[in-house]
């Protein structure tokens, strides 16, 4: 199927997330037909290629076409691709479980709850805590603390914790109560009593423009929970899987959570699969008469053929040594990404390891007007100078596959910066 066929019929039938379609089926609207992949590069379907450079919404770890995934997903459809995962078990899914347990050691995150995406993985979390309270013998405690601009999911659950008014606010009358704080310091003042869980995404609040966490801030979080019996949630579904250095964030400062969800880069990118981690004293709280059971899954919890991937994804890690090739590539970023700084119309560059996000704003150091969109302006000219990303708002974000080269960084950082200047030097 050539490509204006293509595009005729998306804009036909196809309703795509997170997209005003009145500007997308619009006849000036050409989309761009993504068809290959190959290391960090993607290619259209003119054969024009393109720098990864949000890593296919956060997903991507080791680059498209990799021959130890591919293989792995290839012999997996020798076997089977899917199979229950109610009531029956199978070989991949409990090699995952017990190869994510193993990647945390000092935790006592011992049990592996499979799910498919991010939003369910929270939504794991958020269940688990409150049967947990419930089923021993504390139901008062089923209040859930979350933290302004937060982003956790569009689930309903799950964006009940989230902070962000243009995606949640709409749904207020659906979603369940949260008390959401502005600071780690404003929990001095919260009563925990009833409290349940604390949510937070660690180091760094990824959907609300990439901003850092103080470096105290886990081990505050951790102290408070402990201090008034609150399970603390890490939202790890962006942060996951190298991305700030490490396998996972909170091993950053050695703060560990009763609940971990995982799932953007679990597969390496591959497959949608999600696992929510939690210790054996939640686990108990579960155990006895079949009404304690958690009555909670999905027809793909456990898929066999996104766990091939997922454990092909961490032994790539181990086999081309990841973790210790990736730490000169995060300085040689860093280094790059404060030349941009003296572009006119950059306001602040935020870093949490492998992962940036550039804040624009007009010469005066004021916000654009959201309306004019002017990141998404940013991101379609950068599309021009060979490298595809996407904006929240007006930080434009830079998640390169963790394989990229450091010729790589150079040219995703040259496109951002020329983009940048083209955009904004017309405005002023």
């Amino acid at each position: 199927m050539n490509t204006k066929t293509l595009v005729q019929l998306d804009k036909a039938h196809v309703w795509h997330p997170f997209t005003q379609m009145r500007d997308w089926i619009a006849p000036e609207h050409q989309p761009l037909v993504l068809v290959a992949g190959h290391g960090a590069w993607l290619e259209d379907s003119f054969g024009r290629r393109y720098l990864d450079a949000n890593s296919s919404i956060w997903t991507n770890i080791h680059g498209h076409g990799h021959p130890i995934l591919d293989q792995a997903v290839r012999e997996q459809l020798e076997h089977v691709a899917h199979t229950s995962f109610l009531g029956f078990t199978n070989p991949k899914a409990v090699e995952l479980a017990a190869r994510l347990v193993e990647l945390l050691p000092g935790s006592s995150l011992t049990k592996v709850f499979f799910s498919d995406d991010g939003s369910t993985a929270i939504e794991v979390a958020i269940k688990m805590t409150v049967q947990f309270f419930q089923q021993t013998e504390r139901p008062r405690k089923m209040g859930f603390v979350s933290f302004e601009n937060a982003y956790h999911g569009d689930t309903l659950g799950a964006s009940s914790l989230g902070g962000i008014s243009l995606f949640h606010d709409r749904f207020k009358s659906h979603q369940f109560p949260v008390l959401r704080i502005g600071s780690v310091e404003s929990l001095a003042t919260v009563d925990g009593s009833e409290i349940a869980g604390l949510i937070v995404e660690p180091l760094m609040q990824g959907a609300a423009g990439m901003r850092l966490w103080p470096l105290s801030a886990a081990k505050a979080l951790r102290r408070w929970c402990d201090q008034n019996e609150v399970l603390l949630i890490f939202d790890e579904v962006m942060t996951g899987f190298g991305r700030t250095g490490k396998y996972f964030a909170c091993q950053q400062d050695h703060v560990y959570p009763d609940f971990l969800a995982l799932a953007k880069g679990l597969t390496g990118g591959y497959l949608p699969l999600a696992a929510t981690l939690t210790t054996e004293k939640v686990f108990s709280g579960f155990l006895g008469s079949y009404e304690r059971a958690f009555f909670y899954g999905h027809s793909y919890c456990g898929n066999q053929l996104g766990c091939a991937a997922a454990l092909a994804n961490l032994a790539v890690f181990e086999q081309e040594r990841v973790l210790q090739k990736l730490q000169p590539k995060i300085e040689h970023l860093a280094r790059r990404l404060h030349g941009l700084q003296d572009l006119a119309n950059v306001r602040e560059i935020r870093r949490a390891g492998f992962i940036a996000g550039v804040e624009i704003a007009s010469q005066n150091g004021e916000p654009f007007d959201w309306r004019d969109r002017i990141g998404a302006q940013i991101c379609l000219a950068a599309r021009y100078h060979g490298i595809l990303t996407r904006p929240i708002g007006d930080v434009l974000v830079l998640m390169l596959p963790l394989c990229v080269s450091c010729e790589e960084i150079d040219l995703a950082i040259h496109a951002m910066g020329k983009a940048i200047i083209e955009v904004c030097a017309p405005i002023h």
